[in-house]
């Protein structure tokens, strides 16, 4: 088996190490593809592809995508080719970031640490996530290990998702509509794929069904949530905050209202970072390396015409 790739760095060092009967053959991600590069494999991030046509004809049959989203790979070049992310390889470090945008909020972080003595000691006006309700958009890998840390916190969990499965998860409840997910929701965790379907989930009309005071916390992608319409949310007030480790575009340009909006929390699409978070991201390749070595069925299969 011969594995084409872009890193250019130590990181795929553990997998060589593991497969000495693979090849790893780096390819440049722009520019001229060597004559002698040809792979059973793409091993890929899903951004920017100036020669992925030439790439992919290149005896390429399994394209596997280093990341969850694969909404910034051009799927009409994949053909009939099998294509797999690392579904819910983020799942732990992304969990702890929601619950962190929750316990931020709530208890007012980083405003009542002091500089100076306070007007008055021994009393703030905090919150607690207890009590609280969580309304999960998505209840994937990442939505399920955020509502498992949730209802650690003694919050009530709500969840709307793409299928009619029940909950994975005692204690989660499958909501039927995203109006009613929206109108009961103290805290708003987005967790959905983004598809032509999921564009701008969170419109004007949507963010106008939200519970008054509600936090929306983003870490799908940016596109789930028309900002236009989230911006004028927290300038009337009805929605208190958002929390967006996901935006649109990425990166942000110098300048944006987001970084200067009083009720916005912005950082640089860093939630799924962590100790071993490469090794996380490249377990599910490596595990399909063995399927495919051993003939069997690949897991994670990436359809591509699935909607939310």
């Amino acid at each position: 088996m011969q594995v084409l790739h872009h890193m250019e760095d130590e990181r795929l060092d553990p997998l060589i190490d593991q497969f000495e009967d693979v090849d790893f053959v780096y390819v440049p991600r722009q520019g001229d593809i060597p004559e002698d590069a040809f792979g059973d494999v793409l091993l890929t991030i899903p951004r920017d592809y100036p020669n992925l046509a030439e790439l992919l004809d290149r005896g390429v049959d399994w394209v596997h995508v280093t990341s969850t989203g694969i909404d910034g790979f051009p799927l009409e070049l994949l053909g009939n080719r099998v294509m797999t992310c690392s579904r819910g390889a983020g799942a732990i470090a992304i969990s702890e970031w929601c619950l962190a945008m929750l316990l931020a909020f709530e208890k007012d972080l980083p405003s009542v640490w002091l500089d100076r003595p306070p007007e008055r000691w021994f009393t703030a006006d905090l919150g607690a996530l207890y009590g609280k309700t969580l309304g999960l958009i998505g209840l994937g890998g990442i939505g399920t290990a955020v509502a498992r840390r949730a209802l650690a916190f003694d919050m009530s969990v709500l969840a709307i998702r793409r299928t009619a499965a029940p909950s994975p998860m005692e204690g989660v409840e499958i909501v039927s509509s995203l109006t009613e997910l929206l109108a009961r929701s103290d805290h708003i965790v987005v967790a959905a794929p983004a598809t032509a379907a999921t564009r701008h989930l969170l419109d004007a009309d949507a963010l106008a069904e939200a519970k008054p005071g509600a936090h929306i916390v983003n870490i799908a992608r940016g596109d789930l949530i028309d900002q236009d319409a989230l911006r004028a949310a927290l300038d009337d007030g009805h929605i208190a905050r958002a929390s967006l480790d996901t935006v649109e575009p990425e990166p942000l340009p110098e300048g944006h209202w987001l970084y200067s909006h009083p009720q916005v929390r912005v950082s640089a699409h860093v939630s799924w970072c962590m100790p071993d978070s490469w090794h996380l991201l490249m377990a599910p390749f490596a595990d399909n390396i063995k399927r495919r070595l051993a003939s069997l069925p690949l897991y994670g299969i990436v359809n591509p015409d699935e909607e939310y």
